[in-house]
């Protein structure tokens, strides 16, 4: 057997922003902070910032008057961030920057008097906290079809904005369905979709060219993960999703010569160690890195004086 590695993968930098403000919260407040809903999607670091002292909660009134109240990088709502306010709670944001200029651009548009079409999935956290950011009509679109039901004020005046961690493949036929309907429509400067989740697909679709299977490190309630997943599996290779070392099926690897491995924005790099020693085993399998975009890129931490 022989080991493929994606290049980039795992931790973006809006992710690793968000769990150092937790970090950091708790070495400045002590514990415990409160965190509202998971700070980013992975079971591994939820676990390990709850043994520090994180408690995560889904709603603001399970925090207790005073406390340190922290927002994930998913972003929230204006309406909650007044709601922690009214509740004496003291707030930290650690909404990802690029997630926060999403939520800007909806509210630019609606004070023009734009409609906005936010591309994503209902319910996500992140769409939640975007539509939030809206103070005119806002409407969630996931599929082709529903943009030639959606009902505006007047067509010649719609945007749109993206969930930062879709697919660049998924996206495609819904933008081009917005601009035939909409011919006016207002898109985005650059896309809103993240650079890293971009990095990350075009980097699992070289690695789907050269394995027989691909295993994405990331936990199920991931969207970028799954959307790794599916872009493997676009190129015609069988991708599979895991949480840990542990979930991998012994029969998806029937038969195979060459595994490819990545993992998403939100997974850690041990877990990708622990998949490679899973793999081996007792054996010297030689472990290649592939190139792949070189990612610099840092986020400031805001002031956790609260």
């Amino acid at each position: 057997m022989k080991i493929f590695l994606a290049r980039p993968r795992g931790f973006c930098a809006g992710v690793n922003r968000a769990i150092a403000i937790v970090n950091k919260a708790l070495e400045r407040h002590g514990a415990p902070v409160f965190v509202l809903h998971e700070i980013v999607h992975n079971s591994h670091v939820i676990d390990e910032l709850r043994t520090k002292g994180a408690v995560f909660v889904e709603r603001l009134e399970d925090i207790p008057q005073g406390a340190v109240a922290i927002f994930s990088a998913h972003g929230v709502s204006p309406a909650v961030e007044e709601k922690a306010v009214k509740l004496g709670l003291r707030s930290i944001d650690a909404t990802c920057p690029l997630v926060a200029t999403v939520h800007r651009r909806v509210s630019r548009l609606n004070k023009i008097g734009y409609d906005v079409l936010v591309i994503g999935h209902k319910g996500h956290p992140e769409v939640e906290g975007t539509c939030g950011h809206a103070t005119g009509n806002v409407h969630v679109v996931s599929t082709v079809e529903e943009v030639a039901e959606v009902v505006v004020a007047d067509e010649s005046m719609v945007g749109y904005v993206t969930q930062t961690t879709l697919s660049v493949d998924d996206t495609k036929d819904i933008f081009e369905a917005i601009h035939k309907r909409f011919p006016l429509s207002s898109a985005p400067e650059r896309s809103d979709i993240c650079y890293a989740t971009t990095n990350r697909q075009h980097a699992v679709r070289k690695l789907a060219e050269k394995v027989d299977v691909v295993l994405v490190v990331g936990s199920k309630n991931s969207s970028n993960s799954n959307r790794l997943r599916e872009v493997a599996q676009l190129q015609g290779t069988p991708a599979y999703l895991i949480d840990h070392a542990g979930e991998i099926a012994s029969e998806w690897l029937a038969g195979v010569e060459r595994v490819g491995i990545t993992a998403g924005a939100s997974a850690p790099e041990h877990l990708v160690t622990e998949v490679i020693q899973h793999l081996a085993g007792e054996e010297d399998v030689p472990v290649t890195e592939l190139e792949g975009e070189e990612e610099n890129i840092r986020f400031q931490i805001p002031d956790l004086d609260v």
